[in-house]
């Protein structure tokens, strides 16, 4: 009888343990994101004064994107100057890479929001597969001299693939250029920030950094963009 009441108990304990790591990770990771990215503005504050300059980033190519090229490198910064990574971020179990941005004048702390990758991910997997029994992409309109428009049917899409924006909430949808990238389009967000913001932005100089000026937000996996002279937003392949 006791051997019942000592499995019972084991059970019990069990469900407990597995119902309250869940929540307990739950709460970690939907802490305000501000708070955390001051945490980490401030750890990397340090470690460049300490460090004589230097930043606490992972090393990348001269070929990556500028605004996934300086991702944090939390080694570097815990347990000295933090105590673990942010529970957001990806290092933690959180949805978000941490990556810096100005790293010449003010390197400042933003955020890329990985469900954008994931979606990325996926549609690459896809095309991929079209193209290894294809030999080419199933493009549909050209938007402008190098980027297009997919017909998503053909890749096995009931419904077109969008991302949600983190700047508006809107679903952008998605486009591939010449050399078979994909990328979202961030014209939607533009517009608005444009029409909003004042601002002096000159056609041929591109306006990405509307977005992450007043944002915790990096537009990743972006196009460059410009103004056209009505001044509304249009892919930098049109400019030329």
């Amino acid at each position: 009888m006791n051997y019942i009441k000592l499995f019972a108990a084991l059970i019990v304990c069990a469900l407990l343990t597995g119902c309250l790591y869940p929540e307990e990770r739950l709460a970690q990771n939907s802490v305000p994101y501000d708070d955390q990215i001051v945490s980490v503005q401030n750890a990397v504050d340090r470690f460049q004064e300490e460090s004589g300059g230097l930043l606490p980033i992972k090393t990348r190519d001269m070929e990556t994107p500028i605004y996934q090229k300086y991702p944090i490198d939390f080694n570097k910064l815990a347990p000295k100057y933090m105590a673990e990574p942010p529970g957001t971020s990806f290092e933690n179990g959180g949805i978000y890479l941490y990556v810096l941005v100005n790293v010449e004048e003010d390197p400042t702390v933003k955020l890329i929001d990985l469900r954008i990758s994931e979606k990325i991910r996926d549609l690459n997997l896809r095309l991929n597969v079209y193209r290894q029994s294809n030999g080419y992409p199933p493009y549909k309109e050209q938007i402008t001299g190098g980027v297009y428009t997919l017909d998503y049917k053909e890749l096995g899409y009931e419904q077109e693939p969008t991302v949600q924006s983190p700047y508006s909430g809107e679903f952008l949808p998605l486009v591939i250029d010449a050399d078979l990238s994909i990328y979202v389009d961030y014209r939607l967000d533009l517009y608005k920030k444009l029409s909003e913001k004042e601002h002096s932005y000159k056609h041929g100089e591109d306006i990405r950094s509307i977005l992450v000026n007043d944002s915790p937000f990096v537009p990743v996996y972006s196009l460059p963009y410009t103004v056209d002279k009505k001044n509304e937003p249009i892919f930098m392949a049109d400019s030329k």
